[in-house]
């Protein structure tokens, strides 16, 4: 506690160096929630929005969820004004116990990673939850796949799922202080057994998300203060750039625009915002740099100054919040 403590300290200390900036708060989308960028989550019920996917079936919408002490729910958000239109109740699983991720795969079925362990390694096995992206948004009920994971060097912490938009297999990456690993699923998820995940390749990143870029040329990943995306090279995974992350409260998810052209990025907290920042290359797999770029855990630096003028607030309240869900579940 005391590292992650001090982790977000260095944020502050940041954030208030960064203050003379021009404050860069979310808009909705005008165009009728197709363009992308930037809403806030208006749902009281969503404060602790952990995972975002763009939907594949509704230009515009989101797909969210919260982390702990929520339910099978996956909550549909309009990005043109940000709320919810949608609520999914997924049956057939057990009851969930850290939900941290969510993507979407080739032939539209949403896969919902409950794969947190705070305590990193206290559970000897997680859980992957696969459904049907609904072609009808209203609240409704959907019976769910569920899918027994653990990993191939034991049991670990984890906050990033993504499926590759092609071939449909499924990955995940641990969360490491000091940077974590690529964990490759089975080429078929089976109900009936273990699905072991194993590391295929390493990742320079306190990872919360990540997310493929449409085509699946790209590899985005996330962390608290930056990011990095990869070229994906058949799974052979080639370090491109750092990805512009905004400072935010509690940054936990990231998610393309189903364009490809944005990655949006979200935080957990009441009235959550979602930003939008221009993809690297566009989105199209190209390995050109994104103008500016986030820090890094392994110690790169930011070309641009932070965007936000009252990111101090925001960075003390996010260690607030941290700091109360760590006591919470500690």
């Amino acid at each position: 506690m005391r590292r992650f403590l001090a982790f977000l300290g260095a944020g502050f200390l940041v954030g208030a160096l960064a203050l003379p900036a021009t404050a860069a708060a979310p808009a909705a989308a005008a165009d009728g929630g197709k363009g992308d960028k930037g809403f806030t989550i208006s749902d009281s019920r969503i404060t602790e929005s952990s995972g975002l996917a763009a939907s594949h079936l509704h230009p515009g919408i989101y797909w969210t969820h919260n982390d702990s002490d929520d339910g099978p729910y996956l909550y549909a958000v309009d990005s043109g004004t940000g709320k919810t239109v949608a609520t999914v109740t997924f049956s057939g699983v057990g009851k969930p116990r850290d939900v941290e991720a969510i993507s979407i795969g080739p032939h539209n079925e949403i896969y919902v990673g409950d794969i947190g362990d705070n305590l990193d390694g206290t559970w000897p096995y997680v859980w992957i939850y696969k459904l049907p992206e609904p072609k009808v948004l209203k609240d409704q009920t959907i019976r769910a796949k569920q899918y027994v994971v653990k990993y191939s060097d034991g049991a670990r912490n984890a906050e990033s799922l993504v499926v590759h938009p092609k071939t449909g297999r499924v990955y995940i990456i641990d969360k490491k202080e000091d940077g974590g690993h690529l964990f490759e699923g089975p080429a078929t998820l089976s109900t009936s057994g273990t699905n072991y995940f194993k590391p295929v390749a390493a990742v320079d990143l306190w990872a919360t998300d990540a997310a493929f870029s449409p085509d699946g040329q790209q590899l985005a990943v996330r962390g608290y203060l930056g990011g990095i995306y990869y070229d994906w090279n058949g799974g052979k995974i080639k370090r491109a750039g750092r990805l512009d992350v905004p400072l935010q409260g509690q940054g936990e998810s990231v998610s393309y625009s189903a364009d490809g052209t944005k990655l949006m990025y979200g935080s957990e907290g009441t009235d959550s915002p979602v930003q939008a920042e221009d993809a690297p290359g566009g989105g199209s797999g190209s390995s050109k740099s994104p103008s500016g770029g986030g820090s890094s855990a392994s110690g790169d630096s930011s070309n641009n100054n932070v965007k936000v003028g009252a990111v101090a607030v925001v960075v003390v309240c996010g260690a607030l919040f941290g700091l109360r869900r760590l006591t919470r579940r500690r």
